[in-house]
């Protein structure tokens, strides 16, 4: 049987592969159903041209297509390092059982992957973000909420 310590050992050694192989940042996760690697991602920001393409996000999308769902319940993640923003957003929408993480925010900011100007941003009042989000068409866009509110036969999530 294998371990947490085994699988987080996988996801270094899979990070590592990234760096050797160009495809993208020195970041790797994978997702563990009962007792298996169901799927794996690394980062491909740079070889897909995708700012979205981060590890996490990567093995998400894999392990969902693996178990057609669009949740982990069940499921152990297991990232090579604290997740970004984005990542944590999205592991908090596919909802995995547990989250382990091998480096810290710090460590990755050390070496050029800085994040805490995010983490700074999000309390932030959305008109005074450095990128200020500005409210436009509110009435009209509601219409789409009220359509998905009196739609019978929706699949929540």
């Amino acid at each position: 049987m294998q371990t947490p310590e085994d699988f987080m050992r996988e996801a270094i050694r899979l990070s590592l592969e990234n760096v050797g192989s160009g495809k993208g940042g020195p970041f790797a996760a994978l997702v563990v159903k009962e007792g298996k690697i169901i799927a794996t991602g690394t980062n491909l920001v740079t070889s897909s041209l995708d700012p979205t393409a981060h590890a996490e996000v990567t093995a998400i999308r894999n392990a969902c297509k693996v178990l057609n769902s669009f949740q982990l319940t069940g499921c152990d993640f297991y990232t090579t390092c604290e997740p970004c923003p984005m990542c944590l957003g999205a592991i908090y929408w596919a909802r995995p059982d547990r989250v382990f993480y091998g480096n810290t925010r710090e460590d990755a900011a050390a070496i050029g992957f800085d994040d805490d100007f995010i983490y700074r941003e999000i309390p932030l009042n959305p008109a005074e973000r450095t990128y200020p989000l500005q409210p436009l068409l509110r009435t009209e866009a509601l219409k789409a909420f009220k359509a998905w509110e009196d739609k019978e036969d929706k699949i929540e999530y």
